[in-house]
């Protein structure tokens, strides 16, 4: 970086060494004002130095690139304003998201002993209503449903064609929706 006659900050043909000396030197005259304008937005110095280093450290990395038509220090002042407020910006969603997540949970926690009670109606019901179906018709849902077997797995198994076997699911749905109608409806 270096500073022409016009006070314009560029980096166009300067050395290596030149430009190294340049920043280091503009990084320490300018850091610790910086720091400080950075606290008085935030209010906090441990992220404030973090800002102000990130600042430096894009400066740096576009370094070839850079063209500053102004005083760096302007410059530098105006990233770390808009930096300084993208960190509140974001310290604020953050918050937020907490917050809702923090309802959330608690929300959930209160629901849980209720659907717990809830699950277990139903589990007891479903027992019931089960007892109640014809043997085959309640084997074939049992295989079916809690052991995932497929229509052609329960036909061999039990020796019966795969049409009775959607004869037999056919009829023990229509009777699971018939018996479990009411506390279905209930807990809807």
């Amino acid at each position: 970086m270096m500073a022409n006659s016009l006070g314009i900050l560029s980096l166009e043909g300067a050395e290596n060494q030149g430009v190294e000396a340049f920043f280091e030197q503009v990084f320490k005259s300018h850091f610790k004002g910086l720091h400080a304008y950075a606290c008085t937005i935030i209010k906090d110095p441990a992220p404030a130095e973090e800002i102000v280093q990130n600042i430096f450290l894009k400066l740096w990395e576009r370094k070839e690139d850079i063209n500053i038509r102004e005083n760096p220090a302007v410059y530098l002042y105006r990233a770390v304003h808009n930096e300084s407020l993208n960190y509140l910006r974001h310290r604020k969603v953050r918050a937020a998201y907490q917050s809702h997540a923090m309802r959330q949970h608690k929300q959930n926690e209160q629901e849980k002993p209720a659907e717990k009670v809830v699950m277990g109606e139903l589990e007891k019901r479903l027992e019931t209503a089960l007892q109640e179906l014809p043997e085959q018709c309640r084997t074939i849902f049992q295989l079916s449903r809690f052991e995932d077997l497929k229509y052609r797995e329960i036909a061999d198994k039990l020796g019966l064609s795969i049409k009775t076997i959607e004869n037999q699911m056919g009829k023990a749905l229509k009777l699971l929706r018939l018996k479990l109608a009411d506390f279905l409806t209930m807990i809807l």
